[in-house]
């Protein structure tokens, strides 16, 4: 695609919350908004087109049931849910692509629904990550972030998918791919530049927790990745802000 088609694409996929005309109120039970308790996800059934509006017209792009490192089912974040004229359930679902933030809506015939109680919130000022579960913090953790010249890119993300490692790997046994992306590297060490949270070892043990020395990814420590992924599966909500980002309802401690 040109450079200017793809620019094309990314306006069209950034913030498109604007409403379609006659669309109907959600129905009781429709996926909520994500809080600080409980987000919903959608398990893709199929190659589904994703639209600038809910009620269709012209695809903008495609949302592929398949994820693009491990090509597992991709299990994507319900930002929004609304139905239009007809009764016709569409979701706006967070989209595993550049730019960061992007974001369109499918029919849900084309997901399953369920529910996820797991979010992850990362402090870059703090460079420290915590786990909720059900709303209540369940450890907190230092991490290594981005350094300067490669930051970690804010904003509001999703697991995507669980990468195993090859034996001997410095990046622990998995990786945690985001639906985030460097806003420097656009490739690096054969993928397209996406944000992972990893482990730790070999050279990466010579940056300690708590320092800004990665390429953008977020290490945290061999066992507490095993603990978080055990919570934070494909389609949990990551929030990377400054500061500890200010979620309603979430209690801080």
């Amino acid at each position: 695609m040109s450079r200017a088609g793809r620019l094309a694409l990314s306006a069209a996929l950034v913030c498109l919350a604007a409403p379609a005309a006659a669309l109907a109120s959600p129905a009781a039970g429709d996926p909520p908004a994500p809080s600080s308790r409980l987000a919903s996800v959608a398990t893709l059934l199929n190659n589904a087109p994703v639209y600038a509006k809910p009620g269709g017209g012209k695809a903008v792009a495609t949302a592929r049931a398949d994820t693009s490192w491990t090509g597992s089912r991709a299990v994507l974040l319900v930002a929004a849910s609304k139905r239009d004229a007809s009764g016709r359930l569409w979701l706006k679902l967070m989209l595993p692509i550049r730019p960061n933030g992007s974001s369109g809506w499918i029919l849900a015939d084309h997901a399953r629904i369920s529910t996820t109680s797991s979010r992850v919130e990362i402090s870059l000022r703090a460079r420290k990550l915590r786990l909720r579960v059900a709303g209540k913090i369940i450890f907190t953790t230092r991490v290594v972030i981005g350094k300067a010249a490669t930051p970690t890119p804010r904003g509001i993300f999703a697991i995507y998918e669980r990468a195993q490692s090859p034996r001997g790997s410095n990046v622990g046994p998995f990786a945690l791919h985001l639906t985030a992306f460097s806003d420097v590297l656009h490739s690096y060490d054969g993928g397209p530049g996406r944000i992972a949270i990893h482990g730790r070892s070999g050279s990466l043990l010579a940056d300690p927790l708590g320092s800004a020395r990665s390429h953008g990814c977020v290490r945290l420590s061999n066992s507490n990745l095993k603990r978080l992924a055990k919570y934070a599966t494909a389609g949990a909500p990551v929030t990377i802000a400054r500061g500890w980002p200010k979620i309603p309802g979430a209690a801080a401690r």
